[in-house]
This record gives C-alpha cells, sequence and structure tokens, in this order.
C-alpha cells in the first residue's frame, strides 16, 4: 500500500509538471511541443530529433519551454521515411476501416526534452490517473516511434515502463537496451551494438589492424557501445593504444579543450586505425582540428555517423585519411525518393518541420551571407542548403526539388519504414482484420500492441524480418567505404555483415586507400606479424610481442600464432619452418658422385685381378711365379675378387640382406686372403730362422698350407654364424641431429656390434700375426724372401682399419662410405704388394741368378767373416747367427725354382751329416773335390 502510495505521488507530480509545461504560456500542448501531425483512429507518437541543439540548455532556471536549433537533415528525412510508410499504409488499405495518425515533437537530441514530448502526448485529451495499475490505461498515443539517440530511448523507456507504452527505435542501438527487465517496452528494428562492435572487431582483424585507438562519447550510446567492444577485440585479437572520452557539452570552450586534447594522443600514438563511436557534430569537431594539425588516420564509424553528410561535406574531408565503418542495413526506394521531391504535409495534417525545412532551402536571405550576419539567420553549415535560385521563386512553400535525394543516402532511412510496417503488422493481428474490416476493438490499452509487436513477423521488400528475445531486429550491417567525391566524400558499399553466421563478406575487394595510395591496406600493429615459421613472443601487451622461430621438430603454419604445432608422426621440420615434411632417406645412391667413384675402384679391382690371374696362369713356370707359389696366389686372388664385390653390397638402398651379404663377404674374402699371407709369412719364419734341430723338426710339422687355410677360414665362419644368429646386422633409420633432414639408412653391425668386432678383431690378429713373422723373417735375402712386401701389406691394412675405428664411431653419417673405402684400401693395398711386383718380374723377364751364385757368394761372405776356424765358441756363435744355418734345402729350393736333386747335382753339394761335441750339424760335401774341414762355417740345405 505504501509503494502505491509513493507511485501515485510521483505520477501526480509529473502530470502536474507537465500540465504547467503544457499551458504555463496560455498555448495548446500539441502546438507548443510538436511540429508535425495527422489525425487518424489510431495515433502514433513520434519523438524525432529534429534539431540537435538545445539552446542555454546551461542557463535553464526555469520550466519554460525548450528551444532547439540546427536543423538536423538526416534526421528530418528518416521522420519522413515513417510518415510516408504510414501514407503507403492508409492508401494501401492494410487496416481496412482503420487510418493511422501520428503527432510528431522535436526531441533536440536531448533526453529532458524527450520527456516532455511524451509527458504532452499522455495527456493529450485528458491525463492518466494515477493509480497503482495500469492495465486499462488507453491513452490516444499507443506507441511511440522515435529516440534515435540511445541516452534518449533509456531515459524515455523507464517513463514507459510505468504504463507499458512500446517504444520502437529505428537508430538506437545501446546493448543496454537489449535488458529486458529493465527496458520491457522497448524495441528496435536495429541489430545491438554488440553485433556492430563484434564486426567491427573482426574487420579490423580482416585487415590485420590489431594496435588501435579508439574516442567514444559521454553517453548512454558510447559506453555501451565501448564495453562492448572490449570483449569483441580481445576475441579478434585487436589491443588498445589508448581510450579517450569526449562529453557532449553545450559550452564550445569546455569541448574543445577535449578535443584538443583527444586529438594530442591521437597525434602522438603509433596507431594508425582509431574508431570513433560518436555523434556528427563531435566528429565534425574532431575533424576539424586534425585538418588543422595536418594529421591522417585511418578512420572506423559507428553507424552513428557512419553515413552523415555533415560530416561527409565537411571542407577538408580528404586530408583526414582514410574512413569506412559500419551502418545498418539499408537500399533506396524509388517511390520514397519521389516522395522527398515532391515533399509536401500529410492531407488533413500539418508539418511546421517541411516548412522550416523549405524556408532553409528556398526562402530569399542574402543578408544572411554578409559579413556579419543577423542573428535570425542559420548557421554557415546550414547556409549550404539554400538553393542558388531562393530568390527567384515567389513562394519558399510551394516549392520542392531533388536536394535531399542528391544531397543525403536515402536509404538510410529503411529501418524507420521497417519500424512502420512491423507496427501495421500487429496492429493487423490485434485488430483481427481481414481483407475488408477490422472487427477488434480500437481503443486498446497499450500493453496489448506490445504483446503482437514481440511476435509480429513480416516481409518488406524481399526480407524477411522479426523481433529477437531482447527485442531486436535480427538483421546485419552494411560496410561504408568513404570514396574521395571531388572536394566531398560519397559512399560506397564494399561489403556486409550478418549477425546469425557473423562473419564480415567484401563485395568490392580493391578500393584504393588514401594512405598507401594503391590497394595494399594500411597498416597498424604494435608489432609486425610473425609469418608461418615463427610464434609470437608476448611482453606486456598481447599485440606487442617479438616472433621467435619455431623449434625443430615443431610449425607453424599460420600468421601470428601463439604456439608451435608439433609434426606428425614420420614428418619433421627445421628451424623456423612452416610446415612438416618426411625426411629424405639418405644411402649411397647408385647415381651418386661418391658410389660411382667407390663401385668403378671395385669394378677396377675385380677386372685387375682377373688380368693378373691369366698373368699367373700363363707364367706359372717362371721363377717369380714358382717363388710366388701360384696355388695360394690363386687363392688370395679369389679372396680379394669377394672383398672387391662386397664393395658393390654398400651401393642403393640397404637392406637386411643386403648388411649381411657385405660383411660376410669381406669377412670370407679378406680372411682367405691373409690366411695365405700368413702361411707364406710362416714359411719364411720356419726357413729362416734358427731353432734347435728338435723345434725346426716340429715346426715343420705343422707347415701344412691347405690345412692352415682352412682351419683359420673355418674360424672365421664360426664366427660369422655366430654373430649372424645372436646380434645379427639390420637397417636402421635415423636422422644424424635433429637440425637435419636427412634420414640417414644404413646397415647397423647389431645391437652390440660385438660380432662385428669380434669379426674384424680376428682378422686384425691374424694380419698382426703375419706381421710379426714376416718382421722376424726380415734379414731372408731379397732374392727369396716376400716378408718386405708382407710387412708392407699388413702394416697398410692395420693403419687403414685402426684409422677406420674412430672415423666409424665419430662420423656416424659417413660411416657406411669410410668402411667402403676402407676396403677397398686395404685389398688395394695387398694387389699393390703381393701381385703387380711378381706380374712385373714375368713380364719384363728379369734375370734371377742361379742357387749356385746365390749359395756360393754366401759360402764367400761366410768364410771371409769367420776370424777362427777353429776355436769351438766362435764356430757356435756363427751357427746361432749366420742367415743360413739350419735352412731346409727343400724350403730353399722351393722358393728358388729347382727341385732338390737338380740343385744337388748342378752344385755338387750334399747333405752329410756331421757328428758334433754338443749336437747334430749338417754341412757341405763336395763327392768331386776334397772333404771341407768339419771346422768350415757350414749351411744346411
Amino acid at each position: 500500500m505504501q509503494a502505491c502510495l509513493v507511485s501515485r505521488s510521483l505520477l501526480l507530480s509529473l502530470i502536474v509538471l507537465s500540465s504547467i509545461t503544457a499551458h504555463g504560456d496560455g498555448v495548446n500542448s500539441a502546438h507548443c511541443n510538436c511540429g508535425a501531425q495527422a489525425p487518424g483512429d489510431i495515433e502514433i507518437g513520434f519523438i524525432w530529433p529534429i534539431h540537435y541543439k538545445v539552446n542555454n540548455i546551461q542557463d535553464r532556471i526555469r520550466p519554460e519551454l525548450f528551444t532547439c536549433s540546427f536543423f538536423d537533415l538526416e534526421s528530418f528525412m528518416t521522420s519522413l521515411g515513417a510518415i510516408y510508410e504510414i501514407e503507403a499504409i492508409n492508401a494501401a488499405g492494410l487496416l481496412p476501416g482503420v487510418r493511422l495518425g501520428y503527432l510528431m515533437c522535436d526531441t533536440c537530441s536531448h533526453a529532458s526534452k524527450a520527456l516532455q514530448s511524451v509527458e504532452q502526448m499522455l495527456s493529450i485529451h485528458h491525463s492518466p490517473t494515477a493509480t497503482c495499475g495500469y492495465i486499462d490505461f488507453r491513452p490516444k498515443v499507443k506507441m511511440f516511434l522515435g529516440a534515435l539517440h540511445s541516452e534518449v530511448a533509456v531515459t524515455v523507456s523507464r517513463l514507459l515502463n510505468v504504463y507499458m507504452v512500446p517504444l520502437m527505435s529505428s537508430a538506437s542501438s545501446s546493448p543496454k537496451l537489449s535488458d529486458k527487465i529493465h527496458y520491457p517496452v522497448f524495441l528496435r528494428t536495429v541489430p545491438s551494438d554488440k553485433h556492430q562492435m563484434k564486426a567491427i572487431a573482426k574487420l579490423m582483424n580482416y585487415y590485420g589492424w590489431n594496435w588501435v585507438g579508439i574516442v567514444y562519447e559521454d553517453g548512454e550510446y558510447g559506453r555501451g557501445a565501448f564495453q562492448s567492444f572490449l570483449d569483441d577485440a580481445a576475441d579478434s585479437n585487436v589491443c588498445l593504444a589508448y581510450q579517450e572520452m569526449l562529453p557532449h557539452s553545450e559550452n564550445p570552450s569546455y569541448s574543445l579543450q577535449y578535443i584538443q586534447r583527444v586529438s594530442q594522443q591521437i597525434i602522438s600514438s603509433s596507431a594508425q586505425v582509431v574508431l570513433l563511436i560518436l555523434r556528427p557534430e563531435l566528429v565534425e569537431a574532431l575533424f576539424k582540428e586534425m585538418i588543422r594539425t595536418h594529421t591522417t588516420r585511418t578512420w572506423i564509424s559507428s553507424e552513428a555517423w557512419s553515413q552523415s553528410s555533415l560530416v561527409s561535406k565537411m571542407e577538408g574531408i580528404n586530408m583526414v585519411g582514410d574512413i569506412l565503418g559500419l551502418t545498418f542495413i539499408s537500399h533506396k526506394s524509388k517511390a520514397f525518393d519521389n516522395y522527398l521531391t515532391n515533399l509536401i504535409a500529410t492531407p488533413g495534417g500539418n508539418n511546421s518541420f517541411i516548412e522550416e525545412y523549405k524556408n532553409l532551402r528556398f526562402n530569399c536571405t542574402p543578408e544572411c551571407f554578409s559579413v556579419k550576419p543577423p542573428p535570425h539567420c542559420p548557421p554557415p553549415q546550414l547556409l549550404k542548403i539554400k538553393s542558388p535560385n531562393a530568390c527567384n521563386m515567389e513562394d519558399p512553400h510551394t516549392q520542392n526539388d531533388a536536394y535531399l535525394v542528391n544531397y543525403l543516402d536515402t536509404s538510410s532511412a529503411l529501418a524507420s519504414r521497417e519500424a512502420v510496417w512491423a507496427l501495421a503488422y500487429a496492429l493487423q493481428k490485434l485488430l483481427k482484420c481481414n481483407s475488408s474490416m477490422c472487427s477488434g476493438e480500437l481503443n486498446f490499452p497499450p500493453w496489448k500492441l506490445l504483446e503482437e509487436l514481440k511476435k509480429v513477423k513480416f516481409t518488406f521488400e524481399n526480407n524477411t524480418l522479426f523481433f529477437d528475445e531482447n527485442g531486436d531486429f535480427v538483421s546485419g550491417y552494411d560496410l561504408i567505404w568513404w570514396e574521395v567525391d571531388g572536394n566531398h566524400r560519397s559512399f560506397q558499399k564494399i561489403g556486409k555483415y550478418a549477425v546469425l553466421d557473423k562473419q564480415v563478406r567484401l563485395t568490392v575487394q580493391n578500393v584504393t586507400w588514401i594512405s598507401t595510395g594503391n590497394t595494399t591496406a594500411p597498416q597498424s600493429r604494435c608489432s609486425k606479424r610473425c609469418p608461418p615459421g615463427s610464434i609470437k613472443k608476448i611482453l606486456n601487451v598481447s599485440c606487442c610481442y617479438t616472433c621467435n622461430p619455431c623449434h625443430d621438430g615443431t610449425y607453424a603454419d599460420k600468421w601470428d600464432l601463439v604456439d608451435c604445432k608439433k609434426c606428425p608422426n614420420g614428418t619433421w621440420s627445421l628451424k623456423g619452418w612452416n610446415h612438416c615434411e618426411p625426411r629424405w632417406e639418405s644411402y649411397l645412391k647408385w647415381s651418386d658422385p661418391y658410389p660411382i667413384t667407390l663401385t668403378t675402384a671395385a669394378s677396377f679391382g675385380i677386372l685387375l685381378l682377373i688380368v693378373i690371374l691369366i698373368i699367373f696362369l700363363v707364367h706359372r713356370d717362371s721363377p717369380p711365379m714358382k717363388r710366388a707359389e701360384v696355388r695360394l696366389s690363386c687363392v688370395m686372388i679369389v679372396g680379394l675378387a669377394v672383398s672387391f664385390a662386397s664393395v658393390i653390397c654398400f651401393m642403393g638402398k640397404p637392406t637386411v640382406y643386403l648388411c649381411c651379404a657385405r660383411h660376410l663377404m669381406y669377412a670370407m674374402g679378406f680372411t682367405l686372403c691373409v690366411s695365405c699371407i700368413l702361411v707364406k709369412a710362416f714359411r719364411f719364419f720356419l726357413a729362416f730362422r734358427p731353432f734347435g734341430q728338435m723345434t725346426n723338426r716340429q715346426l715343420h710339422k705343422l707347415y701344412n698350407p691347405p690345412v692352415i687355410v682352412t682351419i683359420i677360414t673355418a674360424l672365421q665362419v664360426i664366427i660369422c654364424l655366430l654373430w649372424m644368429i645372436f646380434d645379427s646386422p639390420y637397417v636402421e633409420g635415423s636422422p644424424p641431429s635433429p637440425q637435419s633432414m636427412k634420414k640417414i639408412l644404413q646397415c647397423r653391425e647389431g645391437a652390440t656390434y660385438i660380432g662385428y668386432g669380434i669379426m674384424l678383431g680376428y682378422i686384425g690378429l691374424l694380419a698382426l700375426i703375419g706381421f710379426l713373422l714376416a718382421f722376424k723373417s726380415r734379414k731372408v735375402p731379397h732374392e727369396f724372401s716376400e716378408t718386405g712386401y708382407i710387412i708392407f701389406s699388413m702394416l697398410m691394412y692395420l693403419f687403414v682399419w685402426v684409422c677406420f675405428i674412430p672415423v666409424y664411431i665419430t662420423n656416424h653419417e659417413e660411416g657406411t662410405a669410410v668402411q667402403a673405402s676402407a676396403i677397398l684400401v686395404s685389398t688395394y693395398g695387398i694387389i699393390f704388394c703381393h701381385f703387380l711386383p711378381k706380374c712385373y718380374e714375368a713380364l719384363r723377364k728379369i734375370k734371377i741368378e742361379t742357387m749356385e751364385t746365390i749359395v756360393e757368394r754366401s759360402l764367400s761372405l761366410t768364410s771371409d767373416s769367420t776370424t777362427d776356424m777353429f776355436d769351438p765358441q766362435m764356430t757356435i756363435s756363427t751357427q746361432r747367427t749366420d742367415s743360413f744355418s739350419n735352412l731346409s734345402t727343400t724350403t730353399i729350393l722351393g722358393m728358388s725354382g729347382y727341385s732338390s736333386k737338380d740343385n744337388a747335382a748342378a752344385s755338387g753339394l750334399v747333405l752329410t751329416p756331421v757328428p758334433r761335441e754338443g749336437g747334430y750339424f749338417p754341412f757341405f760335401s763336395n763327392k768331386k773335390g776334397p772333404k771341407l774341414t768339419k771346422r768350415c762355417r757350414s749351411i744346411s740345405l
């Protein structure tokens, strides 16, 4: 009850205030506050800002009438759009038997003035009775259209909430008005600014602008749009370089201070894109300062001024830079343009606003163009409306032309026209109209109309329109480009933004930007964009960062990514790559230069061995070949050929079979060759080393070349067999490092390398033994000996493979090539040491000394060197140091190419056992001559 009394008291106060305001000057309220009206069965209240300034509002101390100035052509034109559609609906008979009327009052873009107008229209004919409820409240005005500014819409909606009278706006876009708890009576034929700000943020993201400034006005519209933009900017990766608020003050000097401060912020900032959420008059003031300071930027307009003729026609507008923005979806109507060209008041009504426009356009006022115009003259910007033929016309009120159509974008009146049709379709449902009549009650309470408005859905000019749950139209925006048109700007639609799919779609791609002079869009970024292959390292602000390349194995395939992506399985990327790809396989390809060289060298080696074999067979009876042991040499040639063939298995893409084949072939072939060399070294060792007679006989029993070669090779077979069973080679594909795209395919000699190590170690041991045996026999006369060649070839082998091990371990990538090269070098070393000298001797038929000559020279040297033949100690010493002591006749003769029998006969030498103190000592005897004394130094043959 107490709440009811408070409400009643408040309402009575409002009614008394309205009555005083209405009748204080003794004139009719409608005449005092409303400038246009047309009678009808159902009246609509228009609250439209025909002027955009209330005079001396700061000096107001009495509740007197508001006086306004600065005629707003665009608002006037949009109000005519609503009037035009009312007349069209009445003429079309959409509501049979029912005529729509209207009452239009000027809000002057001021909330207090709008409240006064609403009160006047609600109190026409009778004042509302103050009660606790208004379910049956039936005013003459059933609905209000207009309230183009959000601040006015918010204020008026709070008053109309009491009576539940609908308020429909065609321009108020503040997100705050979507709150149906606080503004249940508010509807609008445009989307909420939350969609507009989302569209602007996406537009900035589309052009890559992430460092922008924003200037908004201090009001419901500016603050609401700014807060909405903050959320959308974060989602679109747009950062604010600065944010400035401009108050809408009536004090020019106060406003100028703010304008200059904001201008200085714009000039000092590095942001090249500025979003302006302002009314046209504030934009005009700001642009004047920009022109004065020669400041150029890219300006993003909100819908409040995106098609403002006040701004587009101002002097020097081309100096401020590029301008683009969003406006509500609109399109021209030829019928409406014709209506504006032949402008008259509604029949039966009046419109003082049309009269005021015609006075501005056609009234002859030459004194207003003087240096000091009289007070009754309009401001300079409105003088531009004046027709050049104004002073040649008799009655301005009867004149018409196409100025409004040519000067303004008449498509912007679409939203106000749609609002009237939404009302008409709601009334059609409410009044139960058919094709011939409307049977519903005309004097209905306004809240019933509100119910029908929320449910209305209709088609207007090929567009299906309806209100969502928040009372907002679900439509979209046009993207407007301000094109240079002489000294002014014209508007070009270059794209759209649909609220439902939330995507910016450009229909015109290549516009010429003033900032760049071509079709390349200007840039406005805190940091340069990070190209694919790098990511952003955020500094203090998300849009300010450094670009770091992605690490190996990761990639960034888009611009300005925050995190690198991992390469999928089987692919890889290097540092700074923008994609991943499979590693390319690296192995000894047949077509590469180095493998061609290795293959050629191996093939040449095999060919060389074939030639050597032929030479050995052809000259097998020559002394050099006999000394070289043709049978052992043929076995060596076979082993070397297998070793050369193993090199060819190193070429091409490796497989498990090739891996096993290359190692087995080398192991068997080279072991066979080294075992033959070992046999030769052992033979020289036995022939030319002094041993006791018993030891000499035992060692000679061990000298069996076929058995030695077979046993040595069989041991290698066993080693390789165990290796293949327990730790066999396999193919491994691995990168040499994370910084490489190569995938090295090569044979691994087993998981532990034990088998491979034992195999190489075994060959190395044989080579070392052969080297030691040859080294011990190095004093053998070179006529019989190959010890020098054996020493050199085994040293070369050991040197090559000792060097191979560290290179193979440290340079894993080149391990295959190094291993093949080592095989070639060691194999060629044996050819050059063991075969080529013999081939040279055989082919050149070099004269070889006979055994008689060698033995006689040896005996002569021995006799000359004997100092005391009869000294037993000297005899013993000579026996131990002479190279020919205990010499095997068979061995020497075999080495020299003669048989024992032939040599004995030729030389006349025979073996005669001569007993001696302390042991058995052989000596030479001559059947034909006298017997040599036993004290002479002896040589065993």
